[in-house]
């Protein structure tokens, strides 16, 4: 069979395919590692091109605990994926240094802050473990449990009783993120945060549900891209009118339009994490963070 040159040539190439370089990340701490996740990702998120693998290894409390670590870090290094990263906030000087020992990458985040702290501040830190994600301020975790069940209790329009004493009222159709919003805003910051769906009727009425005029200046609202509207939906109802397109546009267009109308702040979460949406309510309603 005849090929021309150029077909030739081209059979002969060789394609290579760019694999995206990989990297293991080990968050250690002696506590829950919720600190060493939030600073390490935050870290993380400045460094594009490469896939990171991140592993969370909470409660080392022991140097024998700690050598379990290192033998596991140094057994990912033996594996040829470059050197592992550990971000820790290990408070133990004798667990610190027996990790610090692997053949890794280590960022030490205790070291890192509290010594220019105790420097600044004149005396020495008490190097408790576990002091920033526990239940030891009892009146503030009692504060957050309160704000969980209350926001339970208040989704997606499942109680009236006792509105007056939400900080915030979340308004907007279904699906566009008013439930995970409510309930970050409790755990994280102990706010009261009840929501309520915006749905046909209210629509074809062309006011808000009768309970929620008391409560007008606590409300805010949330509004959603139509297509990405449709995606969250057709996963939960698949083919459904629900989720159809057209419906969703029809919901999105008249919730706005409705929330414009009654003079309702409102965002748009379809690029917004719930970190910013929270940011932007707590701004907007001047409510001070206390971060537990």
């Amino acid at each position: 069979m005849f090929r021309s040159p150029a077909v030739a040539a081209a059979s002969q190439r060789t394609y290579f395919i760019v694999m995206e370089p990989r990297r293991t990340v080990y968050f250690v701490s002696d506590g829950t590692g919720i600190t060493a996740q939030m600073l390490g990702h935050s870290l993380l998120t400045q460094f594009e091109g490469i896939r990171f693998q991140q592993v969370t290894l909470p409660f080392i409390d022991t140097a024998e605990k700690a050598l379990e670590c290192r033998d596991r870090i140094d057994a990912e290094a033996s594996a040829g994926n470059g050197q592992p990263i550990i971000f820790s906030t290990l408070v133990d000087g004798e667990v610190r240094n027996s990790l610090r020992q692997a053949n890794a990458v280590f960022i030490d985040f205790f070291e890192t802050f509290i010594d220019p702290l105790e420097a600044g501040l004149g005396i020495k830190s008490n190097h408790t473990i576990g002091r920033s994600h526990s239940a030891s301020d009892t009146g503030g975790y009692h504060r957050r449990i309160e704000a969980v069940n209350f926001s339970m209790a208040h989704d997606d329009g499942g109680s009236h009783r006792e509105l007056d004493q939400a900080d915030v009222i979340l308004v907007g159709v279904s699906r566009s993120g008013k439930t995970p919003t409510s309930l970050y805003l409790a755990l994280q910051f102990g706010i009261k945060a009840a929501n309520y769906p915006l749905i046909p009727e209210d629509f074809e009425r062309k006011r808000l549900p009768e309970v929620l005029h008391a409560y007008r200046a606590k409300l805010f609202g949330l509004t959603i891209a139509p297509e990405r509207l449709r995606e969250i939906r057709q996963a939960r109802r698949p083919d459904s009118k629900y989720a159809d397109l057209a419906n969703c546009h029809y919901e999105v267009e008249q919730a706005e339009n409705l929330m414009r109308r009654e003079g309702i702040r409102w965002i748009d979460s379809t690029a917004r994490s719930i970190e910013e949406i929270a940011a932007t309510i707590l701004r907007e309603f001047r409510i001070e963070r206390q971060v537990y």
